[in-house]
């Protein structure tokens, strides 16, 4: 499992275990949070290549089966 602190989410790297589409480098463009700014409730990945991006819930991200921190 990854470590994450939410609070330092925003500008990090990620790298897809099983890249789709050729996008296997992804950067948190975005961080969602609550109504008082406490809880995160989801983030922006931008993929390098393509600059697509899509909503994630940010646990996801723990999953190190699915993500990598850092680009590799």
């Amino acid at each position: 499992m990854n470590q994450i602190n939410p609070k330092k989410l925003l500008h990090t790297k990620w790298t897809a275990v099983q890249p789709r589409n050729k996008e296997k480098h992804f950067i948190v463009t975005e961080v969602e949070f609550d109504e008082e700014g406490v809880a995160v409730l989801g983030c922006v990945l931008e993929a390098v290549m393509t600059r697509r991006s899509g909503r994630i819930d940010w646990r996801v991200l723990a999953d190190s089966d699915t993500w990598l921190h850092g680009w590799r």
